[in-house]
């Protein structure tokens, strides 16, 4: 039921520009990183794309996770929701691509991920020769190894590039609107890190997740081979399988936003602290300030009030944040 992304094509390492990087719909960017050494190595053989890795590697130790081969390559909770399904383990990147390799013939076989690892510390030098010219943007570059898996739907709050150095890939994104759709677990116990929905992709069961049905018609799909890129923006959800016995992802991560700017995800724990069980009617009182205050804030919010006197209400900047962080952190230790 997913639609195919919308494809861009004849675009290199060098041609991403503003509007593309801002773009709030996803975008399937066919052959981006097709001049990466990397990605060559890949385009030949496995082996090729194994042995490119380890010219890089200087010794680090990686965070990996390995999960059994009943999981069929799905990071997920265990049967009573209060673990999980795999184990993390601290290894060699030179021993997890041995053990990828050792796999490879093995049907199902047990999955070795590793996961959101950064480029520069793990692969010295790596990004001299496969890199993407992002502007004035400053990322966060990862790279992800493995071999088959799938990761749950889970949104981001950076925008995002990801690029398929080796392996196949595919996505499935769905727009922050679908949220109710997707049946999403604990915000608080995760995986890795992030909400993930509780479907599973291979086998939904639509007893259970009833409106997930609406979700997939909502749903983009990109199948990827190495050397396509996808842009992802913020707060897509995002489905993501690893289609080959060797996969290799690097990815960019970026905000839109000020770097003194804290997460969003802070002010939403703080409202179940402070907003989700107060009576209705308290909720609703809330809920209008926050729309007149945050969501729907314009010139004419704050304009009332002397320039000089508005305080929090004033345009925020690096000094400010500091000020309000400070406040925040003295009433919450109070």
């Amino acid at each position: 039921m997913a639609k195919p992304m919308r494809e861009i094509h004849g675009l290199g390492v060098s041609d991403l520009n503003d509007a593309l990087l801002t773009s709030t719909e996803p975008l399937l960017l066919r052959g981006l990183a097709s001049s990466w050494p990397m990605v060559q190595a890949a385009r030949s053989s496995e082996s090729e794309a194994d042995a490119y890795l380890r010219s890089f590697y200087r010794g680090a130790t990686v965070g990996a996770m390995l999960g059994p081969p009943e999981a069929n390559g799905r990071f997920f909770y265990n049967d009573d929701a209060n673990g999980f399904n795999f184990y993390p383990v601290h290894a060699k990147l030179n021993n997890v691509l041995d053990e990828i390799a050792a796999k490879r013939d093995m049907a199902p076989a047990p999955t070795v991920y590793v996961g959101s690892t950064t480029v520069d510390t793990c692969l010295p030098g790596f990004r001299e020769h496969n890199d993407l010219a992002l502007g004035a943007r400053d990322p966060l570059v990862s790279i992800w190894i493995g071999n088959r898996t799938r990761i749950a739907a889970h949104y981001d709050v950076p925008d995002n590039i990801a690029v398929v150095a080796a392996g196949r890939r595919r996505f499935t994104l769905f727009p922050p609107d679908q949220l109710q759709n997707l049946y999403i677990g604990p915000l608080d116990f995760t995986p890795a890190g992030q909400a993930i929905s509780l479907v599973d992709f291979h086998q939904p069961d639509f007893e259970r997740f009833p409106k997930f049905a609406t979700a997939l018609e909502h749903a983009q799909v990109a199948e990827m081979e190495a050397g396509d890129a996808i842009f992802i923006p913020s707060m897509w959800w995002h489905h993501v399988e690893g289609l080959a016995t060797l996969n290799v992802l690097v990815n960019y991560w970026w905000r839109q936003s000020p770097d003194y700017m804290d997460t969003p995800t802070n002010a939403l724990m703080m409202a179940f602290l402070t907003l989700r069980d107060l009576p209705p009617e308290q909720r609703k009182a809330w809920q209008e300030i926050f729309r007149h205050y945050i969501f729907e804030a314009d010139q004419q919010t704050a304009a009332h009030i002397p320039e000089q006197a508005r305080h929090v209400l004033a345009p925020l900047d690096d000094e400010g944040a500091r000020m309000l962080r400070a406040q925040i952190l003295k009433k919450m230790n109070r």
